[in-house]
């Protein structure tokens, strides 16, 4: 209990964890110990030493695959005298622990994202909260309900006193009270993302934010009180037992002690992030921080640590850096400060910072009033290279980053937020903001470069032992720390190689990949892991309200007629078998809770609909499905659905009828007796899809999902034809994507590994049925399982006539890389040329060479090559180069040979591409810059000077170096504005050559169709 007058100081110092010490909670066992979890994967059980002094580490307990972030206690049971430990990390997993095994006892799968709060309540129950934007509730193994409402991620969770009672609070800066799976309740008030929670009686609670603030609420609604005190991030509250004092950590390297609501003591730690807290049942109090140490803190004299230890502690302190723009000092002008003769003049207030200037040195110190001096917190030291008031750390929808860089696509459109840390991949990164974004992949190169070059190539490399942290971004990074060069060429995502094309390789590379680049897209394509199918378990309906669903049914028993009437013995018997199939009970349905849930599924139509509930609940469990799929039993029971899949029938049965078909599917009983009559039953279910409500229409989708995995598993081309021809049928009507999504996992597990499967596909028409949702941007998973049902070429549905013209590239011979024919520069050039028709390439040159015949063209050339010796043209052909930097525009068309002969000896050709002949992206502006004219060709210096401004104009059209008027951007822009001085960076070229590849592709895809339907 937090004392009057008294005075904390530390205890001990304990090492231990690798890394950022993320969570921390009171122990059970042993008494007065505790537990803590941190981002090297692991949670330790400490218990205190015999000096009554120090802890001892128990053991350390391992079964996360990433950080973790959050622990509590679960507490004692008949089954578990001694409580369980939970954890919850970013591998979206809770792991419930014995007190005495290292292994989890089994882990809790469910969240979609990180699990970054737990608590614990009556009866084993526990509430997680999680980046998902959802709280859950579990009893044991099991997920009783989910609780929906926050927008952002859920960053604390608590079980109020009262049972029933929990409070959530989120990055949305809302904190919801929940009673029996429904929001009660929403507070609002805090500023910024509510980080933690606090119980303090059955009728208050705390809370803090990012908003460096604390509040004191009624759970009627009222804000009692606001403390004020951080002057950063605060992300962890506790309070002190049996009383309402309490103790805050937060981003301003700092532990504070509340008392009668002041801020009655301040203590600051060597680390810049203070992760976590909390209270002993002896009053001390434990805080975890980013260095990776738990220290403990203490009023009592016994347990106070010796001087010395008190000493190194406070050297520690003393030697850290504060960087100023973290705010944690206030505004600081070093001219304006004074000497070391300020600390002559005692503090006015425990906590108190003064800032002096000694020896050109800014020093920080706080004041103790128990020890009556100022005690060194620290050097002030220039910016660590953040620029957010967070050391670094950005917050964007709920989470923590390293950047957020805003992007502009163009002058008019909308801006977009990229979030990136610096353990990401900068490639991967741009490759989901276009995803996410639906923008055009040909800006791929552009972003991943962009976020390279602002965030000076700084990168963690990923091993075993770091994380990436979205909490902060990168495991405790300091900017500027990175030894990497953003000089060095970027590889190529597509082929994994280093490109520096240049001169000559610019055309040599540019036309032969066109005939090299299919492999490289096929092996990139080949490397892209499909999640969606073949689905290998079957989807089952598992969500539900035993409380209302029991009551409905006694509801409706009320009112039935005398000879459907249950007595009271018959709903107990009925409200145990749905403990039991629930799980939330050990014991096994018998055979007279399944006679009685006959009886009441054979209730009229009207009152029937709570009883198929129950009965699509027990079907899941392995006694109740043999007993209703036996041989002995399944006529009547299929008989029984059926009559409530007539499409004229209450919607509620029929949505409860397809639900338990689909739960048949989790037992070989069930699986053998939906095979068996699989003819009937698709027959009789697909008359549910006229209706138009969409939850019947994901049940059937889901129906035929499951039997598309059985099917799966064995040949029956019959089977698969019936349930090809559902698909085909109820995709024409159904509209809800959860349903088409379904469906198309569904027909992408019929068709795996089944060319007969594929073809029937094909006949039936499927493929333009899934063209329509190709381009659907939410949900994504929709269009991903169309992208892996149709070929690209097909997706996007280009009717562009072939690049490949008659007596151009021949399909049968086989593709070798240019510098195969190195040795025979003719060949070469013939390799290079046949690639492309001759229309396309008089549409891809200067107006100067427009007139000149194929064969002057390649003579031309063929001068050029012969110039070159191979171990320069292999130099070329493999991306180096004797220059250190990218020519600009102007450079590289100055170095350009003029055709005519008139020009200097160089070792480049050029050739204008078409830049309206894209096959990826639109038309550019029409409009030439103010520097790019029309030009009219004569002879000697004139002819050279035009022939560079035509040049320089396709170059920037390929590049997509548009001329603008000159502006100051407001943001990242991911068109290049333009000057004479542009330095296109070696991604910017691999633009140019990436769109010939992407063109070579589609023209190679539509010559094989050409010859397989001559």
């Amino acid at each position: 209990m937090a004392g009057e007058g008294s005075t904390f100081r530390l205890r001990c110092s304990l090492l231990g964890h690798g890394q950022d010490v993320r969570g921390l909670t009171r122990g059970l066992f042993p008494e007065g110990g505790f537990v803590s979890v941190s981002r090297d994967r692991t949670a330790r059980l400490w218990a205190p030493d015999g000096l009554n002094r120090g802890f001892t580490e128990m053991h350390c307990m391992s079964g996360h695959s990433n950080f973790v972030s959050c622990v509590c206690i679960i507490p004692p049971s008949d089954l578990y005298p001694r409580g369980l430990i939970a954890t919850g990390g970013n591998d979206h997993n809770i792991c419930i622990f014995t007190v005495d095994n290292p292994a989890p006892l089994y882990i809790l799968k469910g969240h979609k994202n990180t699990v970054c709060s737990l608590s614990s309540g009556k009866f084993g129950t526990l509430l997680s909260g999680s980046w998902d934007t959802t709280a859950k509730v579990w009893l044991n193994d099991r997920c009783m309900m989910t609780l929906q409402g926050h927008t952002a991620a859920i960053w604390a969770v608590k079980i109020l006193p009262e049972q029933g009672l929990m409070l959530t609070g989120s990055a949305d800066k809302t904190i919801k009270l929940w009673k029996a799976g429904r929001c009660e309740r929403t507070f609002t008030g805090h500023e910024d993302c509510v980080r933690g929670l606090a119980i303090l009686s059955e009728m208050e609670f705390l809370s803090c934010a990012n908003d460096a603030s604390v509040r004191r609420w009624q759970i009627s609604g009222e804000c009692l009180q606001v403390y004020y005190g951080h002057t950063n991030y605060i992300y962890s509250i506790s309070v002190f037992p049996r009383c309402k004092d309490f103790v805050t950590t937060g981003e301003d390297r700092s532990l504070r002690i509340w008392k009668k609501g002041e801020c009655a003591q301040t203590i600051r730690l060597p680390a810049q992030s203070v992760w976590c807290c909390c209270v002993l049942d002896n009053g001390d109090i434990v805080v975890g921080a980013s260095d990776g140490i738990i220290r403990v803190f203490t009023e009592s004299l016994e347990r106070t640590a010796s001087a010395e230890e008190i000493q190194a502690f406070e050297n520690e302190l003393a030697q850290a850096s504060i960087d100023p723009k973290t705010g944690d000092l206030g505004d600081i002008n070093a001219d304006d400060l004074p000497g070391r003769e300020h600390l002559k003049d005692p503090g006015t207030r425990d906590g108190q910072t003064r800032l002096i200037k000694d020896n050109g040195k800014v020093e920080a110190y706080q004041w103790s009033v128990s020890e009556g001096r100022w005690i060194k917190i620290g050097d002030v030291v220039g910016s660590s290279g953040a620029t957010q008031q967070t050391s670094g750390k950005v917050l964007f929808e709920g989470k923590e980053y390293d950047y957020v860089f805003t992007i502009d696509v163009n002058e008019n459109g909308p801006s977009y937020k990229l979030p990136y840390n610096i353990t990401d991949d900068p490639w991967l990164t741009a490759y989901n903001f276009l995803q996410k974004n639906d923008l055009n992949p040909m800006f791929l190169d552009q972003v991943a470069k962009f976020i390279m070059d602002n965030t000076k190539g700084q990168t963690l490399l990923s091993t075993s032992n770091q994380f990436s942290d979205p909490f902060t971004g990168a495991g405790r990074y300091v900017p500027g720390s990175s030894s990497g060069s953003s000089t060095v060429p970027g590889a190529d995502p597509f082929t994994g190689n280093n490109i520096y094309v240049k001169h000559l390789g610019t055309l040599l590379n540019a036309l032969y990949c066109l005939s090299v680049g299919m492999s490289a897209y096929q092996s990139t394509a080949a490397k892209v892991e499909n999640i969606y199918f073949p689905k290998k378990d079957a989807v089952t309906f598992d969500q539900a309200n035993p409380t209302q669903i029991l009551g409905k049914l006694k509801e409706l028993n009320g009112s039935a007629a005398e000879e459907h009437k249950l007595t009271e013995d018959d709903l107990i018997i009925l409200e145990k078998l749905l403990s039991a199939t629930c799980n939330t009970s050990a014991e096994t349905p018998t055979a007279q809770q399944l006679q009685t849930l006959w009886r009441a599924v054979n209730w009229p139509e009207d009152i029937v609909f709570p009883a198929l509930d129950i009965l699509r609940l027990s079907v899941r469990h392995p006694t109740v499905n043999e007993n209703f799929c036996s041989e002995k039993e399944h006529v009547q029971f299929i008989i029984l659905l059926l009559k409530f899949l007539n499409p004229k029938g209450k919607q509620a049965n029929q949505l409860l009828a397809l639900r338990a078909l689909c739960n048949c599917f989790v037992s070989h009983a069930g699986q053998k007796l939906m095979m068996e009559q699989r003819d009937e039953i698709m027959t009789q279910a697909i008359e549910t899809k006229s209706g138009n409500n969409k939850n019947i229409h994901i049940a059937l989708a889901t129906l035929t999902l499951n039997y598309a995995v059985c099917l799966h598993k064995v040949n029956n081309i019959e089977g698969k034809a019936q349930c090809l021809s559902v698909i085909s049928t109820v995709m024409e009507v159904v509209q809800d994507l959860e349903a088409i999504f379904r469906l198309l996992v569904a027909l992408g597990t019929l068709i795996s590994d089944d060319t007969n499967a594929v073809q029937l596909a094909k006949s039936l028409g499927v493929d333009s049925q899934i063209k329509k949702y190709a381009s659907v941007s939410e949900p994504a998973k929709v269009k991903e399982c169309c992208r892996y049902l149709l070929p690209q070429e097909k997706v996007e549905e280009a009717e562009q006539p072939s690049d490949i013209e008659e007596g151009g590239l021949d399909l049968t011979v086989s593709l070798k890389p240019v510098s195969f024919y190195i040795g025979d520069k003719k060949e070469m050039l013939q390799q290079c040329f046949c690639v492309i028709g001759e229309k396309k390439l008089q549409k891809m040159l200067p107006d100067t060479l427009k007139n000149c015949s194929m064969d002057e063209i390649k003579r031309l050339c063929m001068e050029q090559l012969e110039l070159l010796s191979e171990k320069k043209l292999l130099k070329i052909l493999e991306g180096m180069n004797e220059t250190s930097k990218t020519p600009s525009v102007r450079q590289l068309c100055d170095s350009y040979v003029c055709v005519t002969g008139k020009g200097e000896d160089s070792d480049v050709l050029s050739i204008n591409a078409d830049a309206y002949d894209s096959d990826i992206e639109g038309p550019c502006n029409e409009e030439d810059g103010p520097d790019v004219q029309e030009s009219t060709v004569r002879t000697g210096a004139g002819q050279i000077e035009d022939l560079q401004k035509d040049i320089e104009k396709s170059v920037n059209e390929i590049l997509g170096l548009a001329e603008s008027s000159p502006k100051e951007p407001k943001a990242a822009t991911l068109a290049v504005p333009p000057s004479e001085d542009v330095q296109p960076s070696a991604q910017q070229l691999e633009l140019l050559e990436l769109e010939m590849r992407a063109r070579a592709i589609k023209a190679l895809m539509k010559a094989g169709d050409v010859k397989k339907h001559p």
